[in-house]
């Protein structure tokens, strides 16, 4: 029994996720099938102000996809086209654990340690108490970095480089003493990706094309929007001052290009798939290891326990308050969420793969509709 079961986990570490019938993996082909009504008839009937313009949806479970399918048009130009299982999308805040696993990859390699002030990196974050502020820190939200800085608006208004934004955090107040308080922060992660690129000596896109994304086959990744024209990907419907957005909006040329550490990958549902099977694998896929199992347990462990945080390392667990990944997920779950209209978890307890890539911001409705959709994709597990 013992044999089985190891050759069972060898297995479902090398082979690649599949298309399968729901049945054979303990999920209800009804209840997915309410899953797809869900999705439809908020592309279909949501309106012009709220509505759904597109969305991009894969669930899959014990290495099986049983559901994969894109729903609506890309945009609401003339000449936009249908939304595929696999269109490419820009995701936000799913871009950080991408950003957190190349941190990690350099931890277990034993060129960073987790604990370590981050002035030994970089020199010129000093002043106040920052020098209590840690790698650690950086991944699991506790620096007392602020999310976005001050001049965030006028930096993009400027078409500011990535290297402008890190100079001001540099001298951008701390918000409470650092490893004292939750608070979520891009900042810190856009300082993680500058120790990441002075380590490695490498530029973080290259680096994570190179040690993440072709290892994995994750084929329509990158930081940035890579070798695909933007009118190919799926637009944000965004609002405000046209000037302003076709600027330095979410669609912009300025916005897609500039490859944000905390915001600006772009990718589709199947590769985001890809990367959190490898999770479930312990840092394996298809045969290939990016991560080892204690890195990954790291990252996937409650760092924040004492702080009501309830994060990882760079993972959002489905203990977080909130429930902001819905309702009915173990508390074991990770994932994170994208300010574009995204989600992503998978659920250890279940074996459970869920990924949903909208075009509607989250704060059109807080993420209403999308924790609803997971509520129902976590409910068809039978047994």
């Amino acid at each position: 029994m013992i044999w089985f079961v190891l050759m069972s986990l060898i297995a479902s570490a090398t082979a690649q996720l599949h298309t399968g019938e729901p049945s054979a993996v303990g999920m209800s082909p009804e209840r997915l099938q309410r899953v797809t009504a869900l999705v439809e008839s908020e592309v279909r009937d949501g309106g012009p102000d709220g509505g759904l313009d597109a969305a991009s949806i894969l669930v899959a479970r014990r290495g099986t996809i049983v559901l994969h399918k894109g729903f609506g048009r890309s945009s609401r130009q003339p000449g936009s086209f249908p939304v595929k299982a696999d269109s490419i999308y820009i995701v936000a805040s799913l871009t950080k654990t991408v950003t957190a696993t190349a941190m990690m990859m350099l931890v277990e390699r034993g060129e960073v340690s987790l604990n370590e002030p981050i002035a030994a990196y970089l020199p010129e974050f000093t002043g106040d108490e920052r020098r209590k502020v840690r790698i650690l820190d950086l991944l699991a939200h506790t620096s007392g970095l602020p999310d976005m800085l001050p001049e965030n608006t006028q930096l993009r208004r400027e078409h500011a480089p990535l290297s402008e934004f890190v100079k001001h955090v540099y001298t951008t107040p701390l918000l409470f003493s650092p490893g004292t308080a939750f608070r979520y922060q891009s900042m810190g992660i856009l300082l993680a990706a500058t120790i990441v690129e002075k380590v490695s000596q490498m530029p973080l896109r290259d680096f994570e094309r190179k040690e993440i994304f072709e290892p994995l086959g994750m084929k329509d990744s990158s930081l940035g929007v890579g070798r695909v024209p933007i009118g190919k990907t799926v637009q944000v419907q965004e609002s405000g001052d046209p000037a302003d957005l076709a600027s330095w909006g979410a669609n912009s040329e300025y916005w897609r290009n500039l490859g944000n550490p905390w915001g600006g990958m772009h990718t589709t549902t199947m590769d985001l798939a890809i990367l959190l099977q490898t999770f479930l694998n312990q840092g394996t896929y298809s045969g290939k290891r990016i991560l080892s199992p204690a890195a990954v347990k790291a990252m996937i462990s409650d760092q924040n326990a004492k702080l009501n945080g309830s994060w990882g390392l760079g993972w959002r667990l489905g203990r977080s308050p909130g429930a902001e990944f819905g309702d009915l997920i173990s508390p074991d779950a990770f994932g994170h969420m994208g300010a574009s209209g995204t989600m992503e978890w998978a659920d250890p307890e279940t074996g459970v793969i869920f990924v949903i890539l909208t075009s509607r911001p989250l704060a059109v409705d807080n993420g209403l509709f999308l924790r609803r959709v997971s509520n129902a994709v976590a409910a068809s597990v039978e047994h």
